[in-house]
């Protein structure tokens, strides 16, 4: 058996219960293959560019006054005591706490009046779907990166369409990469954090020590063997030979070699901590730089989850846990990107669930607020340099241009070259769903 082991798992959207490994032969019910994972419809007949989004979760939901929307004009107890500073773009001022992203705002767009979150619930599900979990189809809605996955596939062989960087967090929602739903296990995110990195062996061979190509081939032989004999699934064909170029390609593993980058571009991301914070996700810049090797190397969709910005007490300090470290690492990326020529390809977004509260409680946090958030965009060819939004002088409700979850992923399908309002997907009943609820693309950032 062949076998690429990782971090145990939970519940995918479909019911499917998994650990959080891509196993190859001794297939069951309860595992997933490679070759299903790779297995990709050529539905929209567009695999021709490699445009690419790379999808950031700031777990637990960021204070939005705190970091794009500072009120100094409102009671102490609603404004806290962070300063705003000037930004590249003149009118547009941002936290003390985010001087590198200030430096490129003509390259960024900040939105101060996100919503769409019908609870004050703690999900990843509405950043990587654009929806509620409320009311799904059979299946459940697909992630961003599983659609990407069915209708363009990956834009290189050997790279999956569709990676998540997320390890497992104690609150599994918050280690969420993007679930498949509907979709089915096809398209789930290819995982490869933690110990995994380590044990992508075939049957107990290390990839380097794979030098025979005829080896390859008899434990190819002897799998499709094995599974002709089961009558689990059809005989091997060439999705699962596109598990195989993966396992036996060099390019994935270069691409999550960070180490191959130049010193000076390590550290301009920084480094952060690997290890995740609390029940939530790493701060971990260097998945930042992961992300942009593997939308390089072909993958169409890389999403990652940052930290734990839950803070319900001591916000004013704990943001200094956090915020310092993503304004590091997501404006290395954002430079990055149009250093390599990239930007007009590759779209950016930064975001949480929802927002926090304008009132300061008393043990100096703030709490749940669906009522709006914030996110940050970059890339994509977008129009930049602006501000999107506007809310009250206490910044707790919408003043002007809300913007929903579902305009943002119409916008990116968009930038993609999908045109989301015509573009349909079948549920597990074969009826099929457009991409989004009805939204359509950004006038304010789609260019030409």
């Amino acid at each position: 058996m062949l076998n690429i082991f990782g971090q145990p798992g939970g519940r995918l959207c479909d019911g499917v219960s998994r650990r959080d490994f891509l196993r190859i032969g001794g297939l069951s019910l309860g595992g997933l293959s490679l070759p299903q994972l790779l297995q990709a419809e050529d539905l929209a007949g567009i695999r021709r560019s490699h445009k690419a989004v790379i999808m950031i979760y700031l777990v637990g939901a960021p204070p939005h006054q705190d970091m794009f929307d500072l009120k100094m004009e409102a009671p102490m107890e609603i404004r806290g005591p962070h300063r705003p500073i000037r930004t590249k773009v003149p009118g547009i001022q941002i936290s003390e706490h985010m001087p590198h992203c200030a430096k490129i705002m003509d390259k960024l767009v900040p939105i101060r009046s996100m919503y769409g979150s019908p609870s004050g619930d703690h999900d990843s599900f509405i950043c990587y779907t654009g929806r509620s979990v409320a009311n799904q189809p059979p299946g459940g809605w697909p992630s961003m990166g599983a659609v990407l996955s069915r209708l363009e596939g990956g834009a290189a062989p050997g790279i999956p369409a569709f990676v998540g960087l997320a390890p497992k967090a104690g609150h599994p929602p918050y280690g969420s990469p993007g679930h498949p739903g509907f979709l089915g296990t096809t398209h789930s995110a290819f995982r490869p954090n933690g110990p995994g990195m380590e044990d992508l062996t075939l049957n107990s061979i290390s990839l380097e020590r794979l030098a025979d190509r005829k080896a390859l081939l008899t434990a190819f032989d002897g799998f499709r063997r094995q599974v002709d004999a089961s009558a689990e699934v059809a005989a091997a064909d060439s999705f699962q030979q596109a598990a195989f170029n993966i396992l036996t390609s060099s390019k994935l593993m270069e691409a999550l070699d960070i180490s191959k980058e130049p010193a000076r571009v390590r550290e301009r991301y920084g480094q952060g901590d690997p290890k995740n914070y609390g029940d939530g996700a790493p701060r971990n810049c260097q998945q930042f730089l992961m992300a942009r090797r593997l939308v390089e190397a072909g993958a169409r969709c890389v999403t990652l989850n940052f930290g734990r910005w839950d803070f319900h007490s001591d916000n004013h300090s704990e943001l200094l846990t956090h915020l310092p470290l993503f304004d590091q690492a997501f404006s290395a990326l954002v430079e990055d990107l149009h250093e390599r020529g990239m930007d007009q390809d590759v779209a950016v977004v930064a975001w949480g669930e929802f927002g926090r509260t304008p009132q300061i409680n008393k043990d100096g946090g703030r709490d749940h607020w669906p009522q709006l958030g914030c996110a940050l965009l970059a890339g994509g060819g977008m129009k930049t340099g602006q501000v999107i939004g506007a809310t009250d002088r206490l910044g707790g409700e919408i003043a002007d241009r809300g913007v929903h979850f579902g305009e943002v992923f119409a916008t990116l399908y968009h930038q993609l070259g999908i045109d989301a309002s015509r573009v349909t997907l079948p549920d597990l009943t074969g009826r099929p769903h457009y991409l989004v609820d009805g939204w359509l693309p950004m006038p304010e950032l789609i260019t030409g």
